[in-house]
């Protein structure tokens, strides 16, 4: 398998400073290592998931007897950590336009209470269970209690109960074994799924949380869990010079500490963007904490941003390169991007863009990723790149598995737990106050 990439020349932090700040990192690397020996039973649980051969060979019997329904459809019913790496993971392999492709099952996501986009799932999915065809509900819920998951759940299982006297068969539940849904699953007769325990749901999409939707759609989840595995290797390496998470998370504190609390990922590569998304969830709620390990009010945290090249360069170039020294800017490329598609030569055309005739789109996005960065050199604005070797569910594997381990080590360097997310619930907590019509304490 051809390996990620990372080039950190042009980070402005000498090296020898990397390393210092790295070597702080030993412990946790220790840390991680002895997790792989403790399965689930650690907070760093999720880098087991890729050695899980029992939970694979569940999640694809899960998939063949599903397959045997003949969907036309899948609704991913879940939010944040529940489905955000699904949609990251299938746009990257499969494309943003996958649902247009004709492929064999669409892919829908049911994600927020907005009731534009349910009804709209409705109307898509309705004539096909008016004409008998089949669609699968995938709802995920670490908790199973999530408020705006269940609730879209329940209008969704209303929708299939009319049309399916066997609506059992088109479920699958993805939770937690101690939940309430998961126990509801089992007393209604659903496909049940299991999320380990202290498997949080930002480190959770190669569990059966991303496993079952993305095997389902073809993706070969086998080799993404083989090239998060190779990544994970690399990233408990104790020669710190090798270890790209460690690396990396060595330069992004760095710039923390010098007031930089911004981190842009630029991502060159459209069907990247919604990686994007997940590396935000992963790093504002792993690393945004008000209190410190050992208890201390510090209120950190590192804010993340997502740019897609080269369109946002149209939009927020203008702000990178003139305005505040606040951001650390990863680019992230890809080396075989795909088709070769080649600008004709047309007669009167030449001269509205110089230079481009016979070129191929692959060549000029790299000239315009070059170009940037070039102007990020002449105006001293640290970045660092990153370069997958494709698109391929290996290559993606690799990196999702070096930006959790990477936000872990942050987590580290900052001393806070980025396990956990202690604030989410006061927005829940709230919610469901709301909605039972208590009056506020």
């Amino acid at each position: 398998m051809d390996k990620l990439e990372l080039s950190y020349e042009d980070a402005l932090i000498p090296k020898d400073q990397i390393l210092e700040t790295a070597e702080k990192l030993r412990p946790e690397i220790r840390n991680m290592r002895n997790a792989i020996s403790r399965g689930y039973d650690d907070d760093r649980a999720s880098i087991n998931l890729p050695d899980d051969d029992e939970m694979l060979s569940t999640v694809k019997s899960v998939i063949e007897e599903k397959l045997t329904l003949e969907p036309e459809y899948l609704i991913v019913i879940g939010i944040g950590g529940s489905n955000l790496g699904t949609i990251a993971i299938q746009e990257a392999i499969l494309g943003k336009l996958y649902n247009l492709l004709a492929p064999p099952i669409k892919v829908l996501y049911a994600d927020t209470v907005d009731s534009s986009l349910i009804g709209n799932i409705i109307r898509i999915v309705e004539p096909t269970l008016r004409r008998d065809g089949n669609i699968l509900l995938n709802v995920v819920s670490k908790s199973g209690i999530t408020t705006e998951t269940i609730a879209d759940f329940r209008i969704l299982l209303d929708l299939l109960r009319k049309y399916k006297k066997e609506y059992r068969d088109y479920i699958v539940a993805t939770c937690n074994r101690d939940s309430k849904l998961w126990s509801l699953a089992l007393n209604e007769g659903f496909t049940a799924l299991e999320i380990p325990l202290k498997v949080g749901g930002r480190y959770s999409v190669f569990s059966p949380v991303g496993l079952f939707p993305l095997g389902l759609l073809g993706i070969r989840i086998e080799d993404l869990l083989k090239g998060a595995k190779e990544m994970r290797e690399a990233c408990i390496d104790m020669e710190l010079e090798r270890n790209p998470a460690a690396i990396i998370a060595s330069i992004q504190f760095a710039h923390y500490k010098e007031g930089k609390n911004i981190s842009d990922l630029f991502f060159f590569s459209t069907d990247l963007e919604s990686m994007g998304k997940w590396c935000r969830q992963l790093i504002a709620e792993s690393l945004g904490k008000e209190f410190s390990r050992d208890g201390r009010r510090v209120n950190v945290g590192i804010t993340p941003t997502v740019s897609v090249g080269s369109t946002d360069l149209h939009s927020v170039a203008q702000l990178y390169l003139g305005g505040p020294y606040d951001k650390l800017i990863s680019f992230i490329s890809i080396r075989k991007p795909g088709p070769h598609l080649y600008v004709p030569r047309m007669d009167g055309y030449s001269d509205l863009v110089p230079g481009i005739d016979g070129r191929s789109l692959e060549e000029i996005m790299s000239a315009i990723l070059e170009g940037t960065k070039e102007a990020f050199r002449k105006d001293k604005r640290p970045f660092i790149e990153v370069s997958l070797p494709d698109k391929s569910e290996g290559s993606i594997g690799q990196f999702m598995q070096l930006k959790m381990i990477e936000t872990m080590y942050l987590g580290h360097l900052l001393n806070v737990n980025p396990f956990d997310q202690p604030d989410v619930e006061k927005y829940k907590r709230e919610t469901r106050r709301i909605l039972a019509g208590e009056e506020t304490a």
